[in-house]
């Protein structure tokens, strides 16, 4: 039997960074470091880090923390984060992917200069990500989770659109066609693509690797927004693919008949986790 771990699978360079981070601060001696909310969209990794003494806490423990460090993970933080750190005596950790920081950035200057027009995000609504790049306009920005939610725009209006890193290209490029087609003469519309190359590329990269195997498994927390479309995209080019959290979910019959496998997951799923599932798979192969 051929195991193979895909090489593209695993941490973005968002979260790497993120985790060093937090590997770097909890080494220093007498170290008390926080984390808002979970530091990656996966339950083992948070365990490991959670061991080595991460706490992890979500905004309302926050606003009645004083005095401590806390680290902000790769998704970004809205202006309100940062002012409650500051008024708390808070000192801030910030791990902000560079992409998504860059974006924000963007989006505030765009609703700056022109605070009546639309500033649309493409996105996952409630995701951290979004909430921090919402919160760049007070709160004013629409978001729109899917190509059909387009529809629901003022095409009177000027349009400002934006994408969450992690979203498809393809649906982005059609809700920027559908608006192109739609928007009224006197309205002025401008879209700008702000999707990661690195997690983008993934998506052709790992339908590629799933249709070499004749099984997959896809290792990645069920919370994961990109592990879920990643999987999909698994499941659409090999029915074979099962979605697993760690090795304790691999069954033995999935592996009956079965000369390949290949071994994959999402921006959020450690090399060293799917290493344990090759391992599991190995051991469970010996008593087939």
């Amino acid at each position: 039997m051929k195991i193979e771990i895909d090489a593209g699978s695993g941490f973005c360079f968002g979260v790497t960074t993120a985790i060093k981070k937090v590997e770097e601060e909890l080494k220093k001696d007498n170290s008390e470091l926080y984390c808002l909310g979970d530091i990656v969209h996966n339950g083992m990794e948070c365990e490991r880090l959670k061991n080595m003494g991460l706490i992890t806490i979500n905004h309302d423990d926050l606003e009645k923390l004083h005095g401590k460090k806390v680290l902000l993970r790769a998704h970004g933080e809205p202006p309100t984060t940062y002012r409650t750190a500051n008024d708390n005596g808070i000192t801030i950790v910030d791990a902000t992917c560079p992409v998504v920081l860059q974006l924000q950035k963007r989006i505030r200057e765009q609703y700056e200069a022109k605070p009546d027009a639309q500033i649309v995000i493409f996105g996952k609504s409630g995701h951290a990500e979004v909430l921090g790049l919402v919160g760049q306009t007070n709160g004013n920005a629409r978001v729109i989770q899917h190509f059909e939610d387009a529809k629901d725009l003022d095409f009177n209006r000027d349009i400002y659109l934006y994408s969450q890193t992690t979203k498809s290209l393809d649906e982005f490029g059609r809700i920027i066609e559908y608006i192109r087609e739609h928007i009224s003469p006197e309205a002025h519309f401008e879209s700008f693509d702000t999707i990661c190359r690195q997690v983008a590329n993934r998506m052709p990269n790992i339908a590629k690797f799933a249709s070499r195997h004749d099984l997959i498994l896809f290792v990645s927390g069920r919370k994961s927004s990109n592990g879920k479309v990643l999987f999909n995209e698994c499941k659409k080019i090999n029915a074979n693919s099962h979605q697993i959290e760690s090795e304790n979910e691999i069954e033995k019959e999935w592996l009956y008949g079965i000369e390949t496998i290949g071994i994959c997951g999402a921006t959020s799923t450690p090399k060293w986790l799917m290493e344990h599932c090759r391992d599991k798979v190995i051991e469970l192969s010996n008593d087939l």
